[in-house]
């Protein structure tokens, strides 16, 4: 049983007040350096929009694509190491035109200034952009060098914010450093029911230097959905208006005031709209969340 067949078999069971969720404004959340406002949940690429030229397969992507941006949803998640998934991104939204505007963000990950400047300039070809609202250093390789181009890149336009990111939480403690060294606006990083050790310190130490979390890996790779097969929901959390365990785990994430946005990979319109529905719930405060985290590990036990 994979995640469609327990998203088919949760929806038998919605409350009414869960089938309403879509009528609800998607929640946004400030960047702290500037204030502006972000969808709460985001859409991430990598693996799912790397089709190359499938047809079949980018008719699905634009079909999640649409039904992302018509739910709510604005931050769009990639990078030149997702295979073509930029390409796919870039061709698929000038394809579509019009409004609503996605907020794109992208990385690089490359070592020297020039490869640096190389890899970016292509980032913007490929997503068919002349300013890219973010980009990220990934996994800090050679932060500090592309950081100085990436200011440079800032003050005339280029990128709008600027960010660090890793995926693994043997490198929180590396990302709090460089965020206690130098001023960024937003890191990207780890965060899941089934890896919960950026909850620890890290969140605490963006909040304290008013940086912005956007959290990867929130269904730990998609290994979180194993733990939870063939169970129900728990009855407390869907009279909270949870439908799915996929808003189950996005929940717990978002109940953190220190993530501004939480991006699941996914090619699947219904899981998209699925995802944003835990957009549209009201955020739940620490008593819920720990529920949730004990109601996770009685699960894995």
């Amino acid at each position: 049983m994979n995640r469609r067949d327990l998203l088919l078999g949760a929806l038998a069971a919605i409350p009414v007040r869960a089938l309403t969720q879509s009528a609800r404004p998607m929640l946004t959340r400030p960047i702290p350096s500037t204030g502006e406002p972000l969808a709460v949940v985001g859409l991430g690429t990598w693996q799912t929009f790397d089709v190359g030229s499938d047809r079949a397969a980018r008719t699905e992507c634009a079909a999640t694509l649409q039904a992302f941006l018509a739910g709510g949803g604005r931050v769009i998640d990639s990078s030149p190491m997702y295979g073509t998934s930029e390409q796919v991104v870039g061709d698929l939204l000038t394809a579509r035109g019009g409004s609503p505007r996605p907020w794109l963000a992208t990385k690089v990950w490359t070592t020297g200034e020039r490869a640096g400047i190389d890899q970016m300039n292509t980032s913007l070809r490929r997503l068919q952009v002349d300013t890219i609202d973010l980009m990220q250093i990934h996994n800090l390789v050679d932060w500090r060098t592309h950081l100085r181009t990436l200011r440079a890149w800032k003050s005339e336009g280029r990128v709008r914010y600027l960010g660090l990111t890793h995926y693994q939480a043997g490198a929180h403690d590396d990302l709090a450093r460089a965020i206690q060294s130098e001023s960024v606006d937003l890191v990207q990083v780890n965060l899941s029911l089934d890896e919960p050790q950026a909850a620890t310190s890290l969140l605490a130490a963006c909040a304290q230097r008013k940086v912005g979390v956007i959290v990867n890996r929130p269904f730990g790779g998609g290994a979180s959905f194993a733990r939870v097969r063939a169970r129900p929901l728990p009855s407390w959390s869907t009279e909270l208006g949870i439908s799915s365990w996929a808003q189950y785990m996005l929940a717990w994430i978002l109940s953190f005031p220190e993530v501004t946005c939480v991006i699941p990979g996914t090619r699947r319109a219904v899981h998209v709209l699925d995802n944003l529905g835990a957009g549209r719930l009201p955020p739940f405060g620490v008593d819920v969340r720990e529920r949730m985290a004990v109601e996770w590990r009685r699960l894995s036990s």
